[in-house]
């Protein structure tokens, strides 16, 4: 299908769908498609890299050192 040019049409918008669907996914904080769902969980999972890496590196770094100690 080629480009659109002009006016469109959108029978969920002229209904107030999509912005009741907006408001809902902003007040749940869980975005209501795949794409976004998929791209929270995305971030999340980069977010919890960092945080397991920092805890394994405390991890690490404590038995080291209690290791030298005895």
């Amino acid at each position: 299908m080629g480009k659109k040019f002009g006016f469109s049409f959108s029978w969920k918008r002229a209904l107030g769908i999509s912005g009741a669907k907006s408001k809902i996914s902003r007040g749940i904080g869980i975005p209501l498609t795949r794409q976004g769902r998929q791209r929270k969980v995305g971030r999340l999972m980069g977010c919890l890299t960092y945080v397991i890496l920092l805890t394994i590196f405390i991890i690490v770094f404590v038995i080291s050192i209690i290791l030298l100690l005895f």
